[in-house]
């Protein structure tokens, strides 16, 4: 595997190596041993899954607030999305920073998203899926939100005809830095 940082201290993108033959590919996506040597630990409690219909589907940004903080290994594993991680970490060198990556079928790129972090992706065709793993179980009342296009980060999102954002989504406020 090889680690690359990204602009959010903690964000990794992650590049598996795959041994190719006749039948197709094989390699590692995940091993313990290699994310502890680049410091990030983590144990997997739930594995989510989400199929976006419609190219120009945002979601997020979202986060679960402490004690309920989440770390993300996400993969897209039909089509495309650019996923964003927004550092909202008031102690973290790179708050108020945001790291974007294309991730793909093809590509088979997985994006590491640190606890405390907002994250986000938009579809970028037609239905494209998105498999996380995840540290914490989901709870309702812990999860938080900012606008998508908030000032504060000025995510550059890929240009598209149009966005089709959940009501949820469409009703978080900007990030306000305290």
């Amino acid at each position: 595997m090889k680690f690359f940082p990204t602009a959010v201290e903690g964000a990794w993108i992650i590049e598996p190596q795959f041994k190719r033959d006749d039948r197709g590919l094989f390699g590692r996506v995940w091993d313990s041993g290699e994310f502890a040597a680049h410091g990030l630990t983590m144990a997997f409690v739930q594995c989510n899954n989400s199929i976006s219909w419609h190219k120009g589907t945002l979601r997020g940004l979202h986060w679960q607030k402490e004690p309920f903080g989440e770390t993300k290994l996400v993969r897209c594993v039909q089509g495309s999305v650019y996923d964003v991680v927004a550092d909202i970490r008031p102690n973290s060198p790179t708050f108020g920073k945001y790291a974007g990556a294309e991730l793909t079928f093809n590509n088979r790129l997985w994006i590491y998203v640190p606890s405390g972090c907002a994250h986000g992706y938009l579809a970028l065709e037609d239905n494209s899926e998105v498999l996380y793993a995840v540290t914490a179980s989901y709870v309702d009342h812990a999860e938080g939100g900012i606008r998508w296009n908030d000032p504060q980060f000025n995510i550059e999102w890929p240009v598209m005809d149009q966005i089709f954002l959940s009501q949820k989504d469409q009703s978080w406020p900007d990030f306000i830095v305290r």
